[in-house]
């Protein structure tokens, strides 16, 4: 163990102990969140992105360790085990390394090399090998039999067992792979017979480029066409002739038996080789395309998780629509369905005035404060209806549809809303998401949020993975109100889960409110780890004790109580008087488990008891001019939001269907490597038109020279 620990520090960058202090909380059951806020002194301070980074690298290690007592046991039973192989094996940690050394010991299929040993021909290969001064031809009379009818037949299967040997040699793959390295290539070309279907790749008929240089989007919507059967694609050495060349060396390639040695190697590398290497290099080209594409598409739900929210307010929600109508409903500020109908503003039926006297009636009698518009089919010209509507501080808000129908169709909704459709559930869905868009959207599956590039295209399970802890981040950075959370945003905070934040609603339901926190503790099978785990991300809003309302844990509750009772008050007092927590000497209060990182939260907490840290949303609007792309100009200065980020820029909504492009060369005045230094997801924006493409729907936006 001590060892993984040490590999681990070696490889994160940070302290053996911190590895081994942070494991051992994991082992004993402690969250990722949990870890980062409440035990920064065991940890040295590593963040919930370090700790999941440690908990990744002790899985891998795990895994390795697993598959070497696998290949012990394998190599045992063959009876080829030696002392020496048994050291190597159990000293390596490198899991290519570990399958090159196991390789020739790996049960094979029926190979041409195995094939021509039962025929008796590896002295020949061994003759040709170690006594190359010598003629290939007359060694191989020898071996002339009924199954080797012939000398041209014994030397190709020498040649054949050569070729396997070759292959499993660990100095040739290292030699190859180094080549594969510093100078591979991957390139794509169309199927001829598929050129038409496959418009979309066009970029990849004919490309080539060095495999370290090809972008992480470059490289997966490669491997998309190649998967639909669009493109051939192929990763090779640049200058193969040269490679054969360094694979060759150390073996003898001078005479006839060296010639008989070239030929083996020329059909090693094209059969075996070239092909296994190539695979390593497109198994590890794409896994770091998918680590890439994860990381952009976890920061950009992590953004869009933490969007400021509107708050409790009563809103409208409205999914807008032209032949179907407009889906309208009305919300408290729970968010609880108190009204829904339709209305049909749009052609074919164009019923303005009427969807103008019923929106304005329902505004008033729900005493609504905001409207929340889906930014889909419909929704600028709906906007335009509902701006028409004077009522002194309403607000009108475009609110992104993305996953609204998933959301609408799924069990949860239904389980929220049995008696309505899907059309409803969709509209509650997106008055929600401006009330409280970390708590509506943890609803959805997070690829259906649309804030991705390739989510399809990588490893669903990292995928899955990186989002869960993602929203997990989201969920306990905010905190949850424990007597207003849904089960579906308990689900995520830590130490609970499905069951347990399922026994929490039906407590709530059957005893009311939670008074405090210690009364979580009455939850069936809720007991005393999971309480620890998740009752510093629990919020009780006006309860008795204040500190309910804040991140700070239970445990250190008596430490508060302490600090105000020497401060000559009570913990409401303390909360309330700046001036007397900065004259609290926090140095008084550490001790083995308490250190300043967790005292410094604390007085953080008792500055901002009940602050949601995401801020609060404020109104926006788009051009009021434009509705379609056929409405934009080249050159047009327009108000816009930042929908998606990728590697090469970002997307930006201008309040029309088609999401504009900001390049990443056109997101500053100087250069930019990253586009996530510049923007951030819902960012408001200028941007300006610099090209449209009206035959594919595409729209080029700069926001260089733009002032913002």
């Amino acid at each position: 163990m001590k060892q993984i620990i040490d590999i681990i520090a070696k490889t994160l960058g940070i302290g053996a102990r911190q590895i081994e202090q942070t494991l051992g909380l994991l082992d004993g059951g402690a969250t990722i969140p949990f870890i980062a806020r409440y035990r920064k002194e065991a940890t040295g301070g590593l963040d919930e992105v370090q700790i999941a980074e440690v908990a990744k690298q002790n899985e891998k290690f795990k895994e390795l360790t697993h598959r070497k007592e696998y290949i012990l046991q394998t190599i045992e039973e063959q009876g080829k085990l030696t002392d020496e192989l048994k050291e190597r094996i159990s000293a390596c940690w490198d899991a290519t390394e570990l399958e090159d050394i196991y390789l020739p010991y790996k049960p094979k299929r029926k190979t041409r090399a195995e094939m021509a040993r039962k025929r008796g021909l590896e002295p020949l290969a061994d003759s040709i090998l170690h006594r190359p001064n010598g003629d290939p031809e007359q060694y191989a009379r020898s071996f002339i039999t009924e199954e080797v009818p012939t000398i041209e037949d014994a030397l190709q299967g020498a040649r054949d067992i050569l070729a396997e040997k070759m292959n499993e040699d660990e100095r040739v793959r290292n030699t190859l792979r180094r080549s594969f390295e510093l100078t591979a290539v991957i390139s794509s070309k169309v199927i001829k017979s598929k050129q038409e279907e496959a418009q979309n790749y066009r970029t990849y008929f004919d490309f080539s480029e060095p495999l370290k240089r090809c972008t992480s989007h470059r490289l997966l919507a490669i491997r998309r066409g190649e998967s639909e059967g669009f493109l051939r694609v192929d990763i090779s050495p640049r200058d193969e002739e040269d490679c054969i060349g360094r694979l060759l060396r150390g073996f003898p390639t001078r005479g006839k038996c060296g010639e008989q040695i070239i030929m083996a190697m020329n059909d090693a590398y094209k059969r075996l080789l070239k092909p296994s290497i190539e695979t390593e290099f497109a198994t590890s080209s794409k896994k770091l395309a998918d680590e890439e594409a994860i990381r952009v598409f976890a920061t950009n739900l992590g953004q869009l998780l933490l969007a400021a929210p509107l708050g409790q307010k009563r809103i409208m929600g409205i999914d807008p629509g032209f032949r179907t109508g407009c889906k309208v409903v009305c919300l408290d500020r729970q968010g609880n369905l108190l009204h829904n109908e339709t209305i049909f503003p749009h052609p074919p039926r164009n019923e303005r005035m009427e969807a103008l006297d019923t929106l304005e009636r329902l505004i008033d009698k729900y005493n609504i404060e905001a409207v929340a518009i889906g930014n889909g089919t419909a929704g600028r010209e709906t906007e335009d209806i509902v701006r028409m509507v004077r009522r002194p501080g309403l607000s009108v808000f475009l609110i992104s549809e993305d996953g609204a129908s998933v959301y609408s169709a799924s069990k949860i909704a239904r389980e929220e809303f049995p008696d309505h459709d899907v059309t409803v559930r969709g509209a509650v869905s997106i008055g929600r998401r401006l009330a409280d868009p970390l708590a509506e959207l943890v609803k959805i599956d997070a690829k259906s949020i649309g804030v991705g590039q390739y989510q399809h295209d990588v490893d669903q399970t990292e995928l899955k993975h990186a989002l869960d802890l993602t929203v997990e981040r989201c969920v306990n950075t905010v905190g949850v109100n424990l007597n207003t959370a849904s089960k579906h945003l308990l689900t995520y905070v830590s130490g609970l889960g499905p069951a347990l934040a399922q026994n929490i609603v039906t407590y709530r339901a059957e005893n009311g409110p939670f008074a405090s926190r210690q009364e979580l503790q009455r939850v069936p099978r809720l007991g005393a780890k999971a309480f620890e785990q998740c009752a510093g991300f629990l919020r009780i809003a006006d309860g008795k004790n204040p500190l309910d309302n804040t991140a700070v844990h239970p445990e250190r509750y008596e430490l508060v109580r302490q600090m105000a009772k020497d401060s000559g008050c009570t913990v409401e007092e303390l909360i309330s008087s700046p001036e007397k927590r900065k004259s609290i000497d926090l140095q008084r209060y550490c001790s083995d488990s308490v250190g300043m990182p967790t005292l410094n939260d604390i007085m953080q907490e008792l500055s901002k008891p009940g602050r949601d840290p995401r801020g609060e949303n404020e109104e926006f609007s788009f051009d009021s001019t434009l509705h379609t792309i056929d409405d934009l100009q080249e050159g047009m200065v327009l108000n816009g939001i930042v929908s998606n980020i990728t590697n090469f820029g970002c997307f930006v909504d201008i309040g029309i269907k088609v999401k504009g492009l900001v390049h990443i060369s056109q997101l500053a005045d100087k250069f930019v490597s990253d586009p996530m230094t510049v923007v951030h997801l819902q960012q408001k924006v200028k941007v300006k038109v610099i090209e449209i493409d009206y035959a594919r729907n595409r729209i080029a936006l700069s926001m260089k020279g733009v002032e913002q």
